[in-house]
């Protein structure tokens, strides 16, 4: 495979990755901003499907073309910068698995069997709250690995 082609499918990762999880976080906070069960639960739906189908699509087109460049260019080990930039993209997938996942899926299940005028329970906000304080870092790692393999700055 060309390295133009490689460059490419990671590029492509790069903006399925960032863009779903940057786009997601803002239609679920909105959604959660109007209290309204059917839309949050819409969106908590939703958010799950958009994870499955692109941050998963952009990990998988991130992890084989990164890895397969890297390997081009000597292995992991050859750059400082390359290397920062891995443990930061397994420190993400930590978050995501650890955290974020399991949070979206408890709240997939406290939502599901409510009926349509029931209130939101408290714990679907302390879980809002855990998934915010989450994701806001799960999204500023992969936002400074960008910056490492734009600048290779070590």
């Amino acid at each position: 495979m060309s390295l133009s082609l490689l460059k490419t499918l990671h590029l492509l990762g790069v903006v399925l990755f960032l863009g779903n999880i940057i786009v997601t976080a803002f239609w679920k906070i909105m959604a959660d901003r109007t209290r309204d069960l059917a839309v949050i639960r819409f969106a908590v739906r939703a958010t799950n499907w958009a994870d499955l189908v692109f941050t998963f699509g952009g990990i998988v087109l991130l992890a084989v073309a990164g890895g397969k460049m890297a390997a081009l260019e000597g292995g992991l080990m050859q750059a400082g910068w390359l290397h920062w930039a891995y443990g930061l993209f397994i420190v993400t997938g930590l978050l995501w698995v650890g955290i974020l996942i399991p949070v979206q899926r408890a709240q997939a299940r406290l939502l599901y069997p409510l009926p349509s005028e029931a209130q939101i329970p408290a714990r679907y906000w302390r879980l809002s709250a855990i998934w915010a304080v989450a994701g806001s870092v799960a999204t500023v790692l992969p936002l400074a690995i960008v910056y490492l393999m734009i600048a290779k700055p070590i």
